[in-house]
């Protein structure tokens, strides 16, 4: 009977039926959440105006999900490492869904704001949940392909939420956009229940007959004949504390990625939640609001996928720094330009860097980390996002008042911010093998390769 192990059996197994499934039900779902962060752009102008809402109440419902997605990301992040995936992989799009079905019904400007915030706490543990599970089930060589092109759903969920936004608010409204989008998360909550614990995480956790019987039944559906096997066995995983991501090995790292993920957050955010403001200064109406903001997320694919490429012939941090730098010099070019046809031209280079810098940053981050600290890295970086995502709205609103170039300006010089420290990360990732565990703190130096 011959021994595997964990890596080479994912290995032999490869890529196929089941994890092609598996991205489709992680991405819905990620292109559903997209949905939720992104129509409330296209919702504050029409419920401004019904509410008569000043820009700051309009800033303040632009963060409430955002403040709910940042108790998410550290609650769902740090409980998927404690027991398991599957709880958060199944719960978190059922709350929001859920709420966000519900915020379609609000009475009221607060009861709005209520109910954003607890969308946002679904919304906010689906990032480190999915992403580790399916990084879990995919080999090296694939892995960082696989996990940019996941990524890819939260363009087509921009997409939806633009082309719904075109086709409803101007006739039905904005609660009706609310209650449309809410629809496909019902939908995945009942598909995500039929998929199996990661079998990486049963193995750390001391079950390899469970793991094992997972990755059998990976390989039936990807027709692959692996017969009898065993699993070498890990060590099993220590307990470990959220102070574990500063340990010397991890320090630099997860200092970098909360740069990281903080300064592109408040340059995407800043930019994405005010678009249709941005659009209504330079002088369109309505529809032409709608219109240009669809075309801006077509692009988003495309820079997903040259991502996909780029982060395997590249690695990972260049293919980073690269789109970074480009989102924030896209971004001023967007600011400055005069004529509506270059506002638009330039929008849509900055929607295609932009997007693809998130797909290349979705690649490393859950790479970096061990096993039994990959959701809490990813739960408590992402929470980087949460809490730039919270204050980018407010912040642009408080700067529009000045000019339309200056909110834009800082949101540039964020994105180049967020370039120059992808570059200083330690080690590449690209094509290396999951780490299995936090080494012990006499062995902490191993980790940095």
């Amino acid at each position: 009977m011959k021994t595997y192990s964990y890596d080479q059996a994912i290995d032999a197994i490869g890529y196929g039926k089941f994890q092609r499934k598996l991205m489709w039900i992680c991405g819905l779902g990620w292109a559903a959440d997209a949905m939720e962060v992104l129509l409330i752009a296209y919702v504050l102008p029409a419920a401004g105006t019904e509410w008569g809402l000043t820009n700051a109440q309009k800033g303040l419902l632009g963060t409430a999900i955002f403040l709910g997605m940042l108790a998410g990301a550290w609650f769902w992040g740090r409980l998927s490492d404690l027991v398991g995936r599957k709880a958060g992989f199944v719960g978190t799009v059922a709350i929001d869904s859920v709420f966000g079905l519900a915020s379609a019904f609000s009475p009221s400007f607060i009861w709005l704001l209520i109910l954003r915030m607890f969308t946002g706490f679904g919304v906010g543990g689906t990032l480190p949940v999915d992403y580790s599970i399916f990084a879990e089930y995919l080999p090296a060589r694939k892995r960082g392909r696989y996990l940019v092109l996941l990524e890819a759903f939260w363009a087509l969920g921009a997409i939806l939420a633009a082309g719904l936004a075109w086709l409803i608010v101007p006739r039905l409204g904005w609660r009706a956009l609310l209650a449309v989008s809410a629809l496909p998360g019902l939908i995945i909550f009942f598909i995500r229940r039929h998929v199996p614990e990661s079998p990486r995480y049963l193995l750390v956790n001391g079950k390899p007959d469970e793991a094992r019987d997972v990755l059998q039944l990976v390989a039936r559906e990807n027709g692959v004949q692996m017969g009898e096997f065993k699993l070498q066995a890990m060590q099993p995983a220590p307990r470990t504390k959220i102070s574990d991501l500063l340990r010397p090995a991890l320090r630099r790292t997860t200092l970098l990625l909360w740069l990281i993920w903080f300064a592109i957050s408040l340059g995407y955010y800043g930019v994405f939640t005010w678009l249709p403001g941005f659009f209504r200064a330079q002088g369109m109406t309505l529809l032409p609001v709608y219109q240009n903001a669809f075309i801006l997320a077509l692009a988003q694919l495309p820079g997903y996928f040259s991502a996909a490429y780029l982060v395997e012939k590249w690695g990972r941090r260049r293919t980073l720094a690269f789109y970074l730098v480009a989102s924030g010099a896209f971004t001023y070019l967007f600011a400055v330009v005069t004529s509506l046809t270059w506002v638009v031209a330039m929008g849509v280079w900055m929607s295609f860097f932009s997007l693809g810098a998130w797909g290349a940053l979705y690649a490393f981050t859950p790479e970096a980390y061990p096993t039994n600290l990959r959701g809490t890295g990813m739960g408590v970086a992402s929470g980087m996002t949460r809490i730039a995502g919270a204050i980018a709205p407010t912040l642009g609103a408080a700067l529009l008042g000045t000019s339309l170039a200056l909110p834009l300006t800082v949101f540039a010089i964020s994105y180049v911010v967020a370039g120059v420290a992808s570059l200083a990360l330690p080690h590449e990732t690209r094509e290396k093998p999951l780490e299995d565990i936090l080494p012990a703190p006499d062995r902490t130096a191993s980790l940095q390769r």
